[in-house]
């Protein structure tokens, strides 16, 4: 297990590009990053370096870049690897937030390193990192209950009440935000698991 160390500098959300991915479950890491690029005043642009669009924050006096990638979540370490070779960033530089099939619609969970489940973004992002040791934000979005009926799940839009319990959490893990550009992971982890 890594040691919970953070020094966070990039936030990436994982999603797919293209409208008629927007409202679906996969993407709720695009949605946290979108709410916090909303929260802070900051609008994503296009890079094509970085295979992706990046926004600007500032979190308790610290810049913070957030990356959607736009090379579609079976690419998604393409994209951060990216931006972390250009900054020279660090492995325990970056959170990764993503949908999780293991927790409930409504509950989010911090983490560091682990597997990637079967989670596609989570894959290709520890192949292209040579390493599991990096941060993630997990949203929790269900589990249909059938492991066949995955695929299908992840690529429709939750129902009415389930968005809201994931925008509510979503919410809960802004407020943490301040704790983890600190360096105090295990504080936020803490605060944010803690009903």
């Amino acid at each position: 297990m890594a040691e919970r160390s953070i020094d966070l500098k990039l936030i990436a959300g994982l999603g797919n590009p293209g409208s008629e991915y927007t409202e679906t479950r996969h993407n709720a890491g695009f949605w946290f990053v979108e709410e916090l690029a909303a929260a802070n005043g900051a609008q994503f642009r296009p890079d094509k370096k970085f295979h992706g669009e990046v926004a600007k924050i500032n979190i308790s006096g610290r810049d913070v870049w957030l990356l959607k990638p736009q090379t579609f979540m079976n690419r998604s370490g393409q994209s951060i690897h990216s931006m972390m070779s250009f900054y020279r960033l660090s492995i325990e530089n970056i959170l990764v937030a993503h949908d999780e099939l293991d927790l409930e619609a409504g509950d989010i969970r911090l983490k560091t390193g682990g597997g990637h489940g079967g989670h596609n973004g989570l894959r290709d992002t520890i192949a292209h990192l040579g390493s599991k040791d990096f941060h993630r934000l997990r949203i929790g979005i269900g589990h249909p209950g059938n492991k066949n009926q995955v695929s299908d799940y992840v690529l429709h839009r939750p129902s009415q009440d389930d968005r809201i319990a994931i925008d509510n959490a979503i919410s809960n893990a802004q407020a943490v935000l301040p704790m983890l550009a600190e360096g105090a992971m295990e504080k936020a982890m803490h605060k944010l698991h803690t009903k």
